[in-house]
């Protein structure tokens, strides 16, 4: 992998999973990691932990409910004082197994907001800045459900 050194990544779902695996990746790199998920207190504490002894420089958690625009807001202003984003990866992703006559409402919303519109807030926080610094990556984590379609995930395909 490339050294990432001097660069500070977002990854969205970082504290568990794909999402920490590709932090993982970056901090093995020498990314700064901005940490983002749904965690406790020790969560957190031992996912930046651990971001460090992959060789992250620094790793810091920042809070934000991508189903709230303007905690997304909040979330992407906070990584700006922190330096800013350089590399956005959108992982964070919820589903819900049901069919569209039972789907309720509020989780079609929570999916559509955290796995479609949060990737298009935080990439449009994060885009002047790195167009600014002259250095920017964005990489949007989508499912094979994109493409080949399951029963009952209308609103994650």
């Amino acid at each position: 992998m490339t050294d990432l050194s001097g660069k500070t990544a977002l990854v969205t779902g970082s504290v568990q999973g794909i999402g920490l695996a590709i932090a993982e990746a970056l901090a093995e790199a020498g990314a700064r990691i901005a940490v983002h998920g749904l965690a406790g207190d020790a969560q957190i504490e031992e996912v930046c932990h651990h971001l460090r002894d992959k060789g992250s420089p620094h790793a810091e958690f920042f809070d934000g409910d991508l189903r709230n625009a303007d905690r997304i807001d909040e979330l992407m202003k906070a990584v700006a004082a922190w330096g800013g984003a350089d590399i956005l990866v959108n992982n964070a992703g919820i589903q819900h197994t049901a069919p569209l006559s039972d789907m309720p409402r509020e989780k079609w919303d929570a999916i559509l907001a955290i796995n479609l519109s949060a990737a298009f807030q935080t990439m449009q926080a994060a885009l002047p800045g790195m167009a600014a610094r002259g250095y920017g990556r964005v990489v949007n984590i989508a499912s094979v459900h994109g493409l080949v379609a399951s029963k009952d995930k209308a609103a994650y395909v």
